[in-house]
């Protein structure tokens, strides 16, 4: 395995926050961590969204790409496959409990709390300086040939 889950499984990916190909993206690194995957991840002056402190849209972004790969993730092992599988955010609710400063760096992780079939259950936060600052609940489902989103990975 490369570096990340993005590099080794989704070089030519153009997600907004994980793509490793979208020049103008967030590019999130996830590594597995345990159950866990985590991604530290420093925001730039521009994902601000008062102050010195960044924009719910980032977080929201980013805590949903962390989702998708704890999804796909989990789902690759529990089936010991060799690549994940192409997943989807079906339902997905976020927290925020405390302003995310951009002079640190946030890290960001997420984990399957349930598989069952093509779907999993995600919970995962966003830490600030040590701090949770929001959390993540969602859905995810791994898609079928059909969808547009299959060859996600690939």
């Amino acid at each position: 395995m490369a570096d990340n889950l993005q590099d080794t499984y989704a070089p030519y990916g153009v997600c907004f926050g994980c793509g490793p190909k979208n020049t103008q993206g967030l590019r999130l690194k996830s590594l597995p961590v345990g159950e866990s995957v985590v991604a530290d991840w420093k925001p730039k002056p521009h994902h601000v969204a008062f102050g010195k402190f960044g924009s719910g849209g980032i977080i929201s972004v980013l805590l949903d790409c962390q989702g998708n790969w704890a999804a796909a993730y989990a789902l690759m092992k529990s089936r010991k496959l060799s690549s994940p599988p192409g997943t989807v955010t079906a339902e997905y609710t976020v927290k925020f409990l405390h302003p995310s400063s951009i002079d640190k760096k946030w890290q960001v992780s997420a984990r399957a709390t349930r598989v069952k079939g093509d779907r999993v259950s995600v919970s995962g936060e966003l830490k600030v300086d040590g701090m949770v600052t929001a959390t993540m609940t969602g859905l995810f489902i791994a898609v079928r040939e059909s969808h547009p989103a299959f060859y996600r990975w690939h």
